[in-house]
């Protein structure tokens, strides 16, 4: 671990911020922007505390990348560094949704197809790239933990979902139990969660105690009845946001809250702003057709979602805590981690490659930004812009 004193909560916020407006590309390009900002540039977390961050979270309900972006800020700045992070990763593209709820009537439904969105995905093939690119030569140095990742990659793809991932994961821990048999050299901080048991415990009994209450509640006011359904959405959900996107669409279609069209033209906006596609609740109770709505509307649903996470993030780190210090548990991790490396190669064919590269001319753009990572070093949020750019003006040319 770097001997660099670890951020305050005001810099938590303004990192996050930044993350939050230029972090396009899904949940694994933002686990691939994370690891730039924390890990390689800031040196906040070892590469393995953060590796083990991520596959915890890949046990979890919910948004994963936001997730790891709670526990980045709690690891730095305790509970209002875990707020902090969430905050400014969040709020830029929650905040846009919302106006372009307001403005929804004046805009085409088909925003996903302009060409600067497609330069964003692009650029995203870069981003993942990236991560892989690092994380494996620090969490798969060897060949046996190379071909853990690569059994995990292959399996994900065969046996695509969250049952396939949690295999992927449970596997890579078994052949660290039982097969790498070796343990990474690790200076652990002290504490690198500094949340008590209490506090765990008090936020996982509020976890459970919503899931049950909300929904005996929600009868009795619009307001609670919005507050369950997507409460129970952030809480169910595994696999990230477009997991949730049925979920979603039938607790606000179903009712009438908002209509089909609203809904399709809001997750193509969803698909144009950076951060976590959840922020698509934010849209969602802004343009709800019953009150609440508009600001008040958007606000609710996006707390709503996202405070499960919140409580699982709290309740669950400060038991890791110590579960990742056991020296079985540790070896178990070692397969784990290089099983992580496997589920976002996978996840950079499908759908990371497959929605990015349609062509010649994207691979060479998605070659560009690659080296301008990693090999000029330019930083993140103007590789995007850049991409993006370019994508808008290659949508322009004749097909050759």
């Amino acid at each position: 671990m770097d001997s660099k004193q670890k951020l305050s909560v005001g810099q938590v916020f303004l990192a996050f911020l930044k993350l939050g407006l230029t972090s396009f590309g899904g949940p694994v390009a933002h686990l691939g922007y994370f690891r730039d900002e924390f890990v390689t540039r800031r040196r906040c977390l070892q590469e393995d505390s953060y590796a083990d961050l991520v596959a915890l979270c890949q046990f979890l309900p919910g948004p994963a990348s936001s997730q790891v972006g709670i526990g980045i800020g709690l690891s730095q700045a305790g509970l209002r560094g875990g707020l902090a992070a969430w905050t400014g990763f969040t709020l830029p593209s929650a905040l846009a949704l919302i106006l372009f709820a307001y403005g929804v009537t004046t805009l085409q439904a088909s925003v996903v197809e302009v060409g600067w969105l497609h330069g964003l995905k692009v650029v995203a093939v870069a981003v993942v790239a990236q991560a892989i690119w690092g994380m494996a030569k620090t969490l798969c140095p060897d060949r046996p933990r190379g071909t853990v990742a690569i059994l995990a990659a292959m399996l994900t793809l065969a046996w695509p979902g969250v049952p396939g991932q949690l295999a992927a994961i449970g596997g890579g821990a078994l052949l660290g139990l039982f097969w790498l048999r070796y343990e990474q050299p690790r200076d652990h901080e002290p504490q690198l969660f500094s949340l008590s048991r209490r506090s765990a415990l008090i936020s996982l009994v509020t976890f459970v105690a919503l899931l049950l209450l909300l929904p005996l509640l929600g009868h009795q006011s619009q307001v609670l009845a919005l507050v369950d359904s997507f409460y129970r959405s952030g809480a169910l959900v595994f696999g990230g946001g477009h997991v949730v996107l049925p979920l979603l669409q039938a607790e606000v279609v179903g009712p009438g809250w908002v209509s089909k069209d609203l809904f399709l033209a809001g997750y193509g906006a969803a698909q144009a702003v950076p951060g976590p596609l959840f922020t698509f609740s934010a849209y969602l109770g802004a343009a709800s057709q019953v009150p609440p709505n508009g600001w008040v509307g958007g606000l609710l649903c996006l707390l709503a979602i996202f405070l499960p996470s919140f409580l699982l993030v709290v309740g669950i780190l400060p038991f890791w805590e110590g579960l990742r210090k056991n020296r079985r548990v540790r070896a178990a991790l070692v397969g784990v981690n290089a099983a992580v490396v496997g589920l976002l190669l996978s996840a950079f064919y499908d759908p990371v490659w497959t929605s990015g590269v349609l062509s010649a001319m994207d691979f060479v753009l998605a070659l560009a930004a690659f080296g301008l990572l990693t090999l000029w070093k330019l930083p993140p949020w103007l590789v995007v812009g850049a991409t993006g750019l370019s994508g808008a003006l290659l949508s322009h040319l004749p097909m050759v």
